[in-house]
């Protein structure tokens, strides 16, 4: 099953089309790589996903249901978390306070303190990040933030996790560290995972399937190894031929 079909979707600010009448789809449980250069277009289209931007056109299905143009709060209600490329946590709370507050974004209104306390700990757990009430945020550095990002997502018990460059500003082995926690996400928890990155090497090697972006319009679907053996995915990221180095 088709946990997010996109069609058609363009997303335009005035005169200028960010993303250009882009189609794909997630089966439920697949880990996609969404691709692309700086100014390709991702951002974009994860925000007309998540909520943050409305769609200028096209369609975006969550599970069957229309979800284009709701909010970002009604959206994750719906079983869509993210990640932010630079996390912005509430550092006068604990990490289980944060976690914890996602969690009650994430619900219906009905969540309790303990229920809500339980789904963080079990979030933070997830993550590798302490679960200690008194575990403060000033602690951590560059990986234990981007820790702290999925853990909040994964608090709101999504359905499809959308994971904005989990690879920024972290090291050889903390990239290998992260990509292997969204692998664990989706094998343990069954969480279906869009990827975003513009980092290629350490995403390729745990994806199922790769979408490559440029000038906002999709120029390459398939699987990890037809993406490393594209022309045209190689272009976008190394220049043309005659341009590289030998």
């Amino acid at each position: 099953m088709s946990m997010l079909q996109v069609s058609g979707l363009t997303k335009s600010f005035g005169g200028f089309t960010a993303v250009d009448n882009v189609s794909f789809s997630v089966e439920e449980g697949q880990i996609l790589g969404l691709l692309g250069p700086n100014g390709s277009g991702k951002s974009t289209t994860f925000n007309c996903i998540a909520g943050m931007l409305k769609p200028t056109a096209g369609s975006v299905k969550l599970a069957g249901e229309e979800i284009g143009g709701l909010s970002a709060d009604a959206t994750c209600r719906k079983g869509i978390g993210r990640t932010f490329q630079i996390p912005r946590p509430f550092r006068e709370l604990t990490l289980l306070e944060n976690a914890m507050l996602a969690a009650h974004f994430g619900s219906d209104g009905h969540l309790s303190h303990d229920e809500a306390e339980a789904i963080a700990r079990d979030a933070l757990t997830l993550a590798q990040l302490p679960t200690d009430a008194n575990a403060v945020v000033g602690g951590l550095g560059a990986a234990g933030l981007k820790k702290l990002e999925l853990a909040r997502a994964i608090a709101t018990r999504p359905k499809l996790l959308l994971a904005d460059e989990s690879l920024g500003g972290l090291d050889g082995g903390e990239m290998r560290q992260a990509a292997d926690m969204l692998k664990r996400i989706r094998d343990e928890r069954g969480i279906t995972i869009v990827w975003v990155e513009h980092i290629m090497g350490v995403l390729l090697s745990v994806v199922d399937r790769v979408l490559v972006l440029d000038h906002g319009a999709v120029i390459f679907e398939g699987t990890p190894r037809e993406a490393q053996q594209d022309e045209k995915v190689a272009e976008v990221y190394l220049g043309p031929p005659e341009t590289r180095a030998a």
